[in-house]
């Protein structure tokens, strides 16, 4: 009966940030809730990532060295035809950040510190 459960592709998410505390309690995370996670520490990484593994999510740290999360989130909203489903989480408490990441199309933006329940239930819905 379990049989095909374990057969169904595991869903992946690439984590896109350069904290490794983040990275690692993210990780963490989602493994034990059953995703396969890919795991990329700047922006230029992410992008290439994402262009080839083509995970089914990403969850994307605004500020990081190299490119920012905006720019990686821009780039990936004009060139994959079908959009990828975006988590931003950042430590910015600005307001223009968060409507400038809506208007690119982010799919839910978290602040920094979080719980790591309120990503996990973020996660879960976008990929239901």
């Amino acid at each position: 009966m379990d049989e095909a459960k374990t057969e169904a592709k595991r869903q992946r998410v690439l984590i896109v940030d350069d904290d490794q505390e983040i990275v690692e309690s993210v990780r963490f995370a989602l493994e034990a809730n059953d995703f396969d996670v890919l795991i990329a520490r700047d922006g230029n990484q992410g992008l290439a990532m994402a262009e080839k593994e083509d995970p089914d999510l990403v969850i994307l740290d605004m500020m990081m060295p190299k490119r920012s999360g905006f720019l990686v989130l821009e780039k990936l909203r004009r060139t994959r035809p079908v959009p990828l489903r975006v988590i931003m989480i950042t430590a910015n408490e600005g307001s223009r950040h968060k409507a400038y990441a809506e208007m690119l199309g982010v799919d839910d933006y978290i602040r920094k510190p979080f719980a790591m329940d309120r990503l996990m239930e973020s996660v879960k819905r976008l990929l239901a």
